[in-house]
């Protein structure tokens, strides 16, 4: 199947049922309006050279012309090169590695673009969004003109999708998304979060990551349900448009799923028309979803994958879950294998730690990067490079990313032990746990935590959480912080974290 036939599918079911919304402006499109503009767009970029298989980079904050970007770029057989707008200045080494022949850019970010273009030999045209400016095509009158579409390529084996990686182990890189893997999955992710044409569902989180692709996008699409997008998320007032649109399902990342715990506080309840969150983007401490579980009375379920996947290697459930299985992801989709593997490849026991691996749908490979391929798909099987164990339940429990294991003398330390540990506490937000190099330890645990009000004693937070741990805490420093540095896919910028402590010492 092919992602834009979504809305095909949409436009001969229900033509008048609101496909698409963008919810800062309030701007809404049917199934068939969505069509019609996907057409116009098709043929604008058409017109402007792009054909089969070239890159089209899209550069901007969430929005309509995003949404409609991408359908345009399918829709041609084109391939959507997504980079977050918190990169502006490292567009040199997107542009260098996909070599797009169009970039499309919202307006205030017009003078990295411009200033990248130059330097990059593949570019013809920019295509600002927002109207006229020196040296770019006006969006709004290419759609204005209704230049003519081309005919359908329909390849479903055809590249749709240049997800990038985080970068957190390298440079990021450009994941390979096709039309029918990515769909495949995203149909079983619709029947495991049993969406109906009655949902409506809202994500707020960069439209850059694939999760959005696959939690909010194309899952909902394929049930004919209602896609809201927003570019500017405040816990208030993102609460306010949950309930404004009567979202049923909240797509998100731990920390916002925290601004509407907490704001749900203040307000003596959930969002009115809620049925489920999802998560992605980070782990979800189980205290949170027990939170979710047990005040609000709503299931978090978590989602855990990555960009190389278009899927995910595990999913929870939209079901209120016991505490016995609030610390695990979820249950692989039944379109996924996915087994745990040790140093060697053998495949460990059940509730042994291994690395996660999965075959059954992924990316082609990582754009240029035939090395990096070879390794991340070795013997048929995408690794994760992620430590996890599966129990006799089939239920994925993540203990965290391999290269984040902290060696404390002879003992290895899973930093989201200690995070959850930390989590569980009243008064603490969010944590995270980093190393940094110890003559005595060889490596040293810092604790940084961000507080949902007031102050806490960090020597009382630290007795607290050694009672619940097997570690021998002495090594360990906990450290205040208002907040944390964020990745684009709403993850804790541990590495970020790791350099401001070093500078600081």
């Amino acid at each position: 199947m092919l992602m834009h036939q979504l809305l095909y599918d949409g436009a001969a079911r229900m033509p008048d049922k609101v496909a698409l919304r963008w919810v800062d402006r309030d701007r809404a499109l049917t199934f068939a309006q969505s069509v019609a503009a996907m057409e116009d767009y098709a043929g604008a970029l058409h017109q402007l050279g792009v054909r089969k298989g070239d890159r089209v980079t899209l550069f901007a904050h969430n929005g309509m012309d995003y949404l409609l970007g991408l359908f345009a770029c399918w829709r041609i057989g084109a391939i959507a090169a997504l980079v977050n707008v918190k990169f502006a200045d490292e567009l040199d080494y997107y542009f260098a590695d996909h070599t797009p022949s169009v970039v499309i850019y919202t307006h205030d970010m017009s003078e990295k673009v411009h200033a990248a273009a130059k330097r990059a030999t593949s570019i013809k045209h920019l295509i600002c969004m927002d109207g006229p400016q020196p040296g770019a095509e006006s969006l709004p009158d290419l759609l204005a003109a209704g230049l003519p579409a081309p005919a359908d390529p329909a390849d479903e084996d055809a590249i749709a999708h240049l997800s990038y990686t985080s970068g957190t182990t390298g440079k990021p890189k450009g994941a390979c998304l096709a039309h029918e893997p990515t769909m495949r999955a995203c149909r079983c992710i619709a029947e495991r979060l049993r969406i109906t044409h009655d949902d409506i569902s809202f994500g707020p989180t960069a439209l850059s990551s694939s999760y959005q692709l696959v939690g909010n996008l194309l899952p909902p699409l394929y049930r004919l349900a209602t896609v809201n997008v927003m570019g500017k998320w405040a816990q208030e007032t993102g609460f306010d448009a949950l309930e404004s649109i009567g979202a049923t399902m909240f797509v998100a990342n731990p920390t916002l799923l925290t601004d509407v715990l907490v704001e749900a506080r203040l307000r003596g309840g959930a969002p009115t028309h809620l049925r489920v969150a999802l998560s992605g983007g980070g782990p979800v401490p189980p205290s949170l979803k027990a939170a979710w579980r047990d005040e609000l009375k709503l299931p978090l379920a978590e989602s855990y994958g990555q960009s190389e996947l278009g899927g995910f290697f595990g999913l929870g459930e939209p079901a209120l879950m016991p505490d016995d299985k609030l610390g695990a992801v979820g249950r692989p989709l039944p379109d996924k294998e996915v087994r745990i593997f040790d140093a060697d490849g053998r495949e460990v026991a059940p509730g042994e730690v291994g690395e996660v691996c999965m075959r059954g749908g992924f990316m082609h490979g990582y754009w240029g990067k035939p090395d990096k391929t070879a390794e991340a798909l070795r013997g048929g099987w995408l690794h994760s490079g992620d430590a996890g164990t599966l129990d006799r339940d089939g239920y994925l429990t993540m203990r965290g990313r391999f290269a984040e294991l902290i060696k404390v003398g002879d003992r290895t330390w899973f930093p989201r032990d200690v995070e959850e540990a930390l989590c569980a506490e009243s008064g603490v937000k969010e944590a995270a746990v980093i190393a940094l190099p110890d003559a005595k330890f060889g490596q040293r645990p810092v604790g940084y935590v961000t507080l949902s009000g007031g102050s806490v004693d960090l020597d009382r937070l630290k007795q607290a959480i050694a009672t619940r741990l097997s570690y021998d805490l002495a090594p360990l420093s906990l450290v205040s912080v208002d907040a944390f540095p964020m990745t684009p896919t709403g993850k804790i910028a541990k590495a970020e974290l790791r350099d401001r402590a070093l500078a600081d010492a």
